[in-house]
């Protein structure tokens, strides 16, 4: 099947030839002819099957009859994050060339004043992150009556960051007469809550089962010597320095590590910076834009990068943790092996990613392999548990050896290498505290000892 026999204007054929597209995926072609015919349209498929050209070009094709009044846009597309929604713009530009449409980009991060200049003189198209779209609409500089079509994006990624609430809002905040197609890759139980009470009748497609993993990805796992932060780093790094590793994409559970593993690779001559939520939106944009061109080679990332972004040629993803979600495991690889290119995700792996780790197997129904790398020895399977308490004292000693036993460690000498761990330092904190007062030492009752003990 050609775009030619969906029922696509000669014009945006024109567009689509010129992005360099001939044949349209499974979920495009699922999509766009029911689309066209103003069904409600329910599309499930795994990230990188071109879920965004299957809402794109249709709503191009049934916008480029008419025009936007002020303030009152005549569709609405909702994305989770900021550059989700940006890159659906960029594909709006690319698609609606000639066709003399408008659009508004509205998310956090920049000023209020352009966003408003535009929805003032008529937006046909509004593609919105959930908080800044309510937040000019409580403004009073947006209304909702106009709306024709309703896109919702990566719903379930919506449920994850907690824009569910956001969503419900919007939907009733439309017109009850709309048009809705509505995108996820998976179907967990409030979003199908959600399908069921705000579209009517769906055309449902689903052209892979939910939370499966490409065929083009060749999936390791990397056993780390063990869970401190070191050995991970030590055992990440090790796998980014493979032959045929062009450039990547390395996530991280959490905000702080995300930071911490990009310093630690700038140090280690690494080209690689963070992006996440916490950053300012000039950042966030000028960080992805340089890896896209190539000028940056790694990018560390957070969840907030995993979902939609269309970034076609990176070779690997990183896990440097093992995601908490077993979804998100399918979403962060989904960045590389795109557009039918082959590519790696390579997750490090430690005794305690156990249940995460057999969660992930679980949901993609797949063993991976192990990856043994040179200088990356995996840990003993009882290395890191913690010893029982009667390992920690004599077994049927004395208390004085319990006490002992019990006795803080010494205060560790100071390491300014990057990857030494920082040590005990409660134990450094509590030294601190015992110093500032006298020094002279109790033990038990001291002379004062309580008559009803003699």
């Amino acid at each position: 099947m050609t775009f030619a026999e969906l029922g696509l204007s000669p014009k945006l054929l024109e567009a689509i030839e010129a992005a360099g597209y001939t044949d349209p995926t499974p979920i495009q072609a699922g999509a766009i002819p029911p689309a066209l015919a103003g069904r409600d349209v329910l599309g499930i498929a795994q990230t990188g099957t071109g879920k965004t050209a299957s809402f794109t070009l249709p709503l191009i094709e049934r916008l480029s009859r008419g025009r936007a009044k002020a303030r009152m846009p005549r569709s609405l597309i909702i994305a989770p994050t900021r550059e989700l929604a940006a890159q659906v713009a960029e594909n709006f530009e690319t698609y609606s060339k000639g066709q003399k449409l408008s659009m508004a980009l509205l998310i956090g991060g920049v000023a209020f004043g352009p966003q408003e200049e535009i929805l003032n003189k008529g937006a046909d198209v509004l593609i919105a992150t959930p908080g800044r779209l309510l937040d000019h609409f409580e403004r009073g500089k947006l209304l909702m009556t106009g709306v024709q079509f309703l896109v919702v994006d990566e719903a379930d990624r919506m449920l994850d960051m907690g824009f569910i609430p956001d969503l419900e809002r919007i939907f009733n905040m439309v017109p009850p007469r709309r048009q809705v197609l509505f995108f996820s890759a998976t179907m967990p139980k409030e979003i199908k809550s959600l399908v069921d009470r705000f579209l009517n009748d769906p055309e449902r497609i689903e052209v892979a089962r939910p939370a499966t993993t490409s065929a083009n990805i060749q999936q390791y796992l990397v056993k780390a010597a063990s869970s401190a932060a070191k050995d991970k780093r030590a055992a990440l790094r090790a796998a980014m320095n493979r032959d045929g590793v062009k450039n990547g994409i390395i996530f991280a559970n959490r905000k702080r590590d995300v930071d911490i593993v990009a310093r630690s690779l700038q140090r280690h001559g690494f080209s690689a910076a963070p992006i996440h939520g916490d950053l300012d939106q000039s950042t966030r944009t000028a960080t992805l834009a340089g890896f896209k061109s190539g000028e940056l080679r790694f990018l560390v990332a957070s969840d907030v990068a995993a979902r939609g972004l269309d970034i076609p040629d990176v070779s690997h993803v990183f896990n440097y943790d093992v995601p908490h979600h077993a979804d998100d495991y399918v979403h962060r690889i989904g960045r590389t092996g795109r557009a039918g290119k082959t590519g790696e995700a390579i997750t490090i792996t430690t005794s305690a990613d156990d249940k995460s780790l057999s969660a992930v197997l679980k949901l993609i129904q797949q063993d991976v392999p192990e990856l043994a790398l040179d200088g990356v020895k995996a840990s003993a399977p009882d290395a890191e548990k913690p010893a029982s308490r009667k390992s920690r004292s004599t077994r049927g000693g004395s208390k004085a050896s319990e006490k002992k036993a019990e006795k803080p460690a010494e205060k560790p000498a100071a390491s300014a290498r990057d990857d030494k761990p920082s040590g005990n330092r409660p134990a450094r904190e509590k030294s601190r505290r015992r110093q500032d007062h006298d020094d002279s030492r109790v033990v038990g009752f001291g002379d004062h000892v309580p008559d009803f003990m003699t």
